[in-house]
């Protein structure tokens, strides 16, 4: 079921050696393929013993699940910071797309993490395809976005997928994520019937810095 796409209420950071091995574990499950941690492995990439990786984490079998848990919610208040003044769903919905594909260009292991695991693991759906639920819906009821209700499933879709390329693209050194940004804004917002001169400058405006949390 996709998510209303409202942010996680008070998401804890990390104290920094359970950041250090959280970040690690993206690094490992991101070159395996595979949702399952070594914990010589990931204690080497890390750069910590063995023994600080189970007093930080305990069972290695939920470490996924709660890497996975913390990069949605996490993900999700901080944009939710970021928009918090902004009003037309149109303007959201740019800024959303382009923080991810700037956050993939400045955290490649977080950007790599996504593009691993954002489709074929339920719990990313809420992150890259329920978060711009509400702004998509606004922008429907409002008369601004022009696709048919019926359509609203595969609106989400083709915006979760059109990111996730974006971001390949931008990782891969095939565009900057500025380009990739901008054009990948300005042409989701010209599909769902943002005209294109309007699109464009939405595409183009100044984009602001992700919050860190607990920013106020």
């Amino acid at each position: 079921m996709l998510q209303t796409g409202h942010p996680t209420a008070d998401v804890p950071m990390l104290p920094p050696r359970k950041a250090r091995i959280y970040r690690a574990a993206m690094e490992l499950f991101s070159a395996h393929g595979d949702p399952q941690a070594n914990v010589s492995e990931l204690a080497a990439i890390a750069g910590v013993s063995r023994s600080t990786i189970y007093n930080n984490i305990g069972e290695l079998d939920t470490l996924f699940a709660a890497v996975s848990s913390h990069v949605i919610s996490e993900m999700s208040e901080r944009l939710a910071l970021a928009l918090r003044a902004v009003a037309a769903p149109e303007e959201r919905l740019a800024l959303s797309i382009r923080m991810f594909i700037r956050r993939s260009h400045e955290e490649p292991h977080w950007g790599r993490f996504m593009m691993r695991y954002a489709l074929s693991t339920p719990s990313f759906e809420a992150l890259l395809i329920g978060l711009p639920l509400n702004d998509v819906m606004l922008g429907m009821e409002s008369g601004r976005f022009t696709f048919r209700p019926e359509q609203l499933a595969a609106t989400l879709a083709m915006i979760g997928g059109t990111v996730l390329t974006s971001m390949r693209m931008v990782q891969e050194g095939h565009r900057t994520w500025r380009e990739a940004g901008s054009d990948t804004a300005e042409l989701v917002l010209r599909a769902l019937g943002i005209p294109s001169t309007a699109a464009q400058q939405i595409g183009a405006a100044d984009l602001p810095p992700l919050p860190p949390l607990g920013d106020e």
